[in-house]
């Protein structure tokens, strides 16, 4: 792993569970000060404490990405308590799942709205931020159904779709400033979400897994801490596939 994230300042958005929660636990193992932001207050102030053992300074903050009272004052609470923010991970989303003819318009709505502006909200507010310190992370935790697209998941892949091309767009606006945005577009990956999947299923999407195994959230984890490190200072506008070969 990178040492050179100690004493950073980052914040996870969605970081109350399954995958943010690990994002959180490894970002603070690798000596960051984390902003744990999620809807769910009471599982961010149990994710947050759960990690201040590990020698860093961590904080939740309840609040919905899709607001942007909520995000202002989620930015500002971490500025005044941490100084300054050094990486911001866009991981909150939620799905809706149903096939089109059947998909609600609310369902919908409120899927773009969470996982894509929830993330231009958030990443709008931390670049001015990054901006004036010339120096930042951004990393936007997309999907492979954004690229390859799934029956029964029209709004989550037009979502994750979406946050791929603003991941690319705000890269070029940014490049100069010396901050970096770029996404992991995780597979199959086994969280509690997944476990709720029959057998059926869960064989048919290993038929198509060339490695032939289901990935954790550490190996999310991993992708994450490299593009939160100075070893991806040359990277930026890139889509990180973490899915066993999935989608090539």
């Amino acid at each position: 792993m990178m040492k050179d994230l100690k004493g950073k300042t980052a914040i996870v958005t969605g970081g109350a569970r399954g995958i943010g929660k690990t994002l959180v636990t490894a970002l603070a193992s690798e000596g960051c000060h984390v902003l744990v932001s999620d809807i769910d207050g009471e599982g961010a102030r149990r994710t947050a404490k759960e990690t201040a053992g590990m020698g860093v300074e961590t904080l939740a903050v309840q609040g919905d990405v899709s607001n942007a009272p909520d995000v202002e004052a989620m930015i500002d609470q971490c500025i005044e308590t941490f100084g300054r923010i050094d990486i911001l991970v866009n991981n909150a989303g939620i799905t809706r799942d149903n096939l089109l003819m059947r998909m609600k318009e609310d369902d919908w709505d409120l899927v773009l709205k969470v996982n894509l502006k929830g993330a231009f909200l958030c990443t709008k507010q931390v670049v001015r931020s990054m901006m004036r310190q010339r120096s930042g992370k951004i990393v936007n935790i997309a999907s492979v159904v954004g690229v390859m697209g799934n029956a029964g998941q029209a709004n989550y892949a037009a979502s994750k779709a979406g946050l791929i091309g603003f991941t690319k767009s705000v890269a070029k606006e940014v490049a100069s400033k010396n901050i970096q945005v770029n996404a992991v577009a995780p597979g199959f990956i086994q969280t509690d979400m997944t476990e709720k999947l029959t057998s059926e299923v869960k064989e048919t999407y290993m038929n198509h897994i060339p490695a032939r195994m289901f990935g954790n959230p550490e190996d999310v984890a991993a992708a994450v801490i490299f593009l939160a490190s100075s070893s991806s200072n040359y990277i930026t506008g890139q889509v990180l596939h973490v899915d066993g070969g999935l989608v090539m």
